[in-house]
């Protein structure tokens, strides 16, 4: 006859690996909590940012000053080289 000792898992030890998987379980999913809500505000303050932005450009363009013509004569001067 062999012996099987040490070749299987109590009931007791299953049940501390199943609570340990849980724990880290919840561990990443309130990591990943922290990062939604962390993402969630980024995106929030960069909506603002380009409503903003948004409002200047139609600010400036009701200010009258005209666009540059698609087809219209440009200043070399306001170019930049091409190295740049």
């Amino acid at each position: 006859m062999s012996s099987n000792r040490g070749m299987t898992a109590t009931p007791h030890s299953h049940g501390e690996h199943t609570e340990q998987r849980l724990m880290d379980v919840e561990i990443k999913a309130s990591y990943a909590e922290d990062l939604l809500d962390s993402l969630n505000q980024l995106v929030a303050r960069q909506q603002e940012q380009i409503d903003l932005l948004l409002r200047e450009v139609s600010r400036l363009r009701q200010r009258g000053e005209p666009e540059p013509a698609a087809g219209g004569v440009r200043d070399p001067r306001d170019e930049l080289p091409p190295h740049y």
